[in-house]
């Protein structure tokens, strides 16, 4: 049984229980999320695999495998699937033409490929993501070891071009650096608001050892946002 210890949670339970509802159906292969939106989707999924639904899911991260196997979800690996019909995933912000920043988890890189390889993305939110303009939540890019001193010094010199002055860039951890799944470091840039994302998101994509970007735009058509009360809406953009 699902026990939620905050409104927050609430809302979150709100979203995946409608995504579910509104999305999955029997002998669908599906990508499963990551991040605490995601993991409660997850979860509820098992309950419905428990009651009977057939389904199969590829997780974004291995994080994600390990609720889905506790749960009780049929995995897949996205080796063995040429298209995924739809991907449940929640932001760690999306404003209202669907664009999110992702990567809070260090998961992004894995939660892309399967977006991207699904005909479907559906972003699920507690009612808190929804903002006006990204960028309050630091910009993750996922970047590979060698040589990311440079790799932040051709961000920063990006961001200059765009209009940012000196931007904090960060490597999550630190002394410690979180490592990503795929074995890879993450920077945090502190970018405070990023008025045109469409421009900058393929930008990053110039820049050697830049792997990916946590900027997903293009990508989500549809909103599920949750709220504390249990109800949950469907936008469509």
């Amino acid at each position: 049984m699902l026990q939620p210890k905050t409104e927050q949670d609430k809302a979150k339970i709100a979203a995946g229980r409608k995504a579910i509802a509104t999305y999955f159906r029997n002998d669908m292969q599906v990508g499963l999320g990551s991040g605490t939106t995601s993991h409660w989707m997850v979860r509820l999924l098992g309950e419905e695999v428990k009651k009977g639904l057939r389904i199969a899911g590829v997780p974004t991260s291995n994080a994600t495998r390990a609720v889905a196997i506790e749960a009780g979800v049929p995995l897949l690996d996205l080796n063995d699937v040429t298209e995924l019909e739809v991907t449940l995933d929640g932001p760690d912000e999306v404003d209202h033409q669907g664009r999110m920043i992702k990567g809070g988890g260090a998961c992004l890189l894995w939660e892309k490929m399967v977006a991207r390889a699904s005909r479907r993305m559906v972003c699920i939110a507690d009612d808190t993501k929804i903002v006006d303009t990204l960028g309050r939540f630091p910009l993750p890019i996922e970047v590979i070891q060698f040589g990311w001193h440079n790799t932040a010094y051709q961000l920063q010199k990006l961001f200059t071009e765009f209009g940012w002055g000196e931007v904090p860039i960060i490597r999550r951890g630190g002394d410690t650096p979180v490592i990503t799944d795929s074995g890879n470091y993450i920077l945090d840039c502190h970018l405070a608001a990023i008025a045109d994302p469409d421009r900058l998101a393929p930008r990053f994509n110039e820049i050697p050892g830049v792997v990916e970007h946590g900027l997903f735009v293009g990508i989500a058509k549809e909103i599920v946002i949750g709220h504390a009360d249990g109800t949950a809406d469907v936008e469509v953009y």
